[in-house]
């Protein structure tokens, strides 16, 4: 017998949610976006973080993050390139155990100096 996991909302996703998904993952628009049309990809398994994937949804993420991203680059002419990140661990920021890996569009202009990426993740570093 599997786990309940009713209080996990990725496990218990509406299906009007979804954008776009495969046998093992699906992919959402964030509720709260860092930048327009940020979006998460998400195993449909419930495992707490990326490291307990197994291959198979590591290839699944892997995939719909390839497709998803062209899609919004179709999408949004302006965007020009891409985040993606994991939090892993509540130390490093995550607030729902459920593995999901964020794509967050960029666009030329939207901060003064993206040099660095997500090394300004820690302030000073």
């Amino acid at each position: 017998m599997s786990p309940d996991y009713t209080d996990c909302p990725f496990c218990t996703m509406p299906a009007e949610r979804v954008r776009l998904e495969n046998e093992l993952a699906y992919a959402i628009h964030d509720k709260n976006p860092v930048t327009a049309l940020h979006a998460l990809i998400i195993p449909k398994r419930h495992t707490p973080d990326y490291f307990d994937l197994e291959i198979p949804e590591v290839l699944a993420c892997h995939e719909l993050l390839r497709t998803f991203a062209k899609q919004l680059m179709n999408a949004d002419g302006l965007i020009s390139g891409f985040n993606i990140g994991v939090n892993a661990g509540r130390i490093a920021g995550q607030s729902i155990f459920h593995c999901h890996i964020h794509l967050i569009p960029r666009r030329t202009g939207d901060v003064d100096s993206p040099k660095g990426g997500i090394r300004h993740l820690i302030p000073g570093m």
